[in-house]
């Protein structure tokens, strides 16, 4: 396993990191000991990064994974505090609840804008003041959007960002709508993939950590893996990979590909070739939570007052599942 320095943060991480949400109740929904033993399973194989939320509800899988490894790996976490009274909520909860005394990275979740970062800036001087007390190791936030990634390139509190990457832009907003349609299934203007590219490169050109997200676009680009790894894998200015992963073969394969060593198609199909999708239960009611939850866009109430997804716009990330009162929504 090759580790990197993330940025200046002075925290080495492994190439590949443990992508928690899959495990979780949003989509797989392990048992805690079956998800634990999987992401115990990649610490021995050398991965010493896990990437998690407060959304996610993941902690007690890596503080399970902790005690069977007998050691803590790298922890980034995530939250949509807004101010200083929900960011110390959060990162009381995250050390509470991983028992752990010091998050190394703890980051704004999921930032639309320059407006958003202005609108969270009560959380992110908290994090901040967190970090002088050495309670954070490094503050960051995720981001599916290129101006936000510009943004916080000259943001000097800003130590990591985590980017949606991957070469069809699947998920990825802002930046020139012009484009090169890339011709396949999944076509998408490749211009906001090349845009966002460049933004992560100028981010950590300006010592910024860079771990890049959702490079298989939620699994719509599963079909053409081995594309979607050479595209992050030969990016210097990428330090490590977040992907989820649900069982040890996964593991296994991921590694692999770090190393060249691809899997043939059909032992790709068996292990991954599946079609995830959003599915919403008959009683849904309607309420338009997910809607509003949802940053893609990718769903709608309908005429029978019954939410409904866009396959095209949906990336899987499962968040809406997290706002939906009745539980009738899931990733399967």
């Amino acid at each position: 396993m090759e580790y990197r320095a993330l940025g200046n943060t002075g925290i080495n991480v492994s190439r590949l990191c443990f992508g928690s949400l899959v495990i979780g109740p949003l989509q797989q929904n392990l048992p805690v000991a079956e998800g634990a033993a999987i992401m115990a399973y990649a610490f021995s194989r050398g991965i010493n990064f896990v990437d998690t939320a407060e959304l996610y509800y993941t902690y007690k899988y890596i503080k399970a994974a902790a005690r069977i490894a007998g050691k803590y790996p790298v922890v980034a976490t995530k939250s949509y505090a807004h101010d200083h009274a929900t960011a110390l909520q959060s990162i009381e909860k995250a050390r509470a609840e991983m028992d752990i005394d010091v998050i190394d990275i703890f980051m704004l979740h999921e930032q639309e804008s320059r407006y958003t970062l202005d609108g969270h800036k009560g959380a992110l001087d908290t994090f901040i003041d967190a970090k002088q007390r050495g309670i954070i190791r490094a503050v960051g936030v995720s981001t599916h959007y290129i101006e936000v990634v510009n943004a916080v390139s000259d943001m000097d509190c800003v130590d990591v960002v985590h980017p949606l990457v991957n070469y069809a832009g699947v998920g990825i907003h802002g930046g020139d709508s012009a484009g090169v349609l890339d011709g396949t299934e999944n076509s998408q203007i490749v211009g906001k993939a090349d845009k966002m590219l460049e933004a992560v490169r100028v981010a950590h050109e300006a010592g910024k950590g860079i771990y890049a997200m959702k490079i298989f676009g939620g699994g719509s680009l599963l079909n053409d893996y081995q594309r979607c790894m050479e595209y992050v894998i030969n990016r210097p200015f990428i330090d490590s990979l977040a992907i989820g992963m649900q069982n040890a073969r996964e593991v296994d394969m991921n590694i692999d590909a770090l190393d060249g060593k691809f899997p043939p198609p059909d032992i790709l199909n068996e292990i991954v070739m599946y079609k995830k999708k959003l599915h919403i239960d008959s009683w849904c009611q309607g309420c338009g939570n997910c809607v509003k939850r949802c940053g893609q866009k990718a769903l709608s109430i309908n005429a029978e007052n019954r939410a409904i997804v866009s396959a095209q716009k949906c990336i899987l990330c499962g968040y809406c599942a997290g706002a939906c009162p009745e539980f009738a929504i899931k990733i399967c």
